[in-house]
């Protein structure tokens, strides 16, 4: 990819099923107060787009502002490691730089590696997302395949939802689910219409993550060691121009 334009996507949203996507680079950042949480998505958007864009580069870079008012999700897509290791090398200083310059003392995690396995539709395909909720699942020790038959049983356990009027909720769009190439984590990248949709459909007895046999296996499956989620909303995503 060459260097050129900075673009915005609409609704702050990458591509998920973008083709090319070799490797995912997921972080967070931790900025302290929700004035923070936009002064640094301003301050990230100044630093991109007053600059070309690096090649290599990502294919795409997103920016999601957590509901606890204090956190960032960073999203990066990538051709290959290759291309994120030269990008450290060249391209990165001089944003992170910038970015410290205007919001200094932010707090960052160092990204985890994850592909894309599996993805679904939850039944509101072309609604713009106004929350993405992380799902993130850990294990006691690294086995992709065993990441990977986690997932199956989720998708399992939705199809069951489907099949028995449980679902799908209304609000809900897409779910992602990446395995960290390590083989010890999983990161499901759910679109919702908006929080109060994610948090009603975790409500009630059919229920995402209900009492069905499905869900059951889902919770007790072996290895796991811990599992939590975050919303966010959508602020940023940029990729190269045409």
């Amino acid at each position: 990819m060459s260097a050129g334009s900075v673009v915005s996507d609409p609704y702050a949203r990458p591509r998920l099923d973008r083709p090319g996507v070799g490797v995912v680079k997921v972080s967070i950042w931790r900025v302290g107060t929700p004035e923070r949480q936009r002064a640094v998505v301003e301050a990230i958007g100044r630093a991109w787009r007053s600059r070309p864009w690096p090649a290599p580069g990502p294919l795409s870079y997103t920016v999601l502002v957590g509901e606890d008012g204090e956190s960032l999700l960073h999203y990066g897509q990538w051709a290959s490691e290759e291309d994120y290791q030269g990008f450290v090398r060249r391209g990165r200083d001089e944003r992170v730089a910038e970015v410290d310059a205007a919001v200094p003392g932010i707090e960052r995690t160092e990204p985890t590696s994850y592909e894309v396995y599996r993805s679904v539709g939850m039944g509101g395909e072309g609604a713009a997302p106004g929350c993405v909720v992380a799902v993130e699942v850990e294990f006691d020790g690294p086995d992709g395949e065993r990441v990977r038959r986690w997932v199956d049983g989720v998708l399992d356990a939705l199809a069951a939802d489907a099949d028995s009027g449980a679902g799908p909720h209304p609000g809900g769009i897409s779910a992602t689910f990446h395995t960290s190439l390590d083989g010890t984590r999983m990161l499901n990248y759910a679109e919702w219409e908006s929080a109060r949709h994610h948090a009603d459909a975790l409500d009630g007895p059919r229920g995402v993550g209900n009492d069905s046999p499905q869900w059951l296996r889902v919770r007790t499956f072996p290895g796991m060691a811990d599992s939590r989620f975050r919303r966010f909303s959508p602020a940023l995503s940029l990729r190269a121009g045409e």
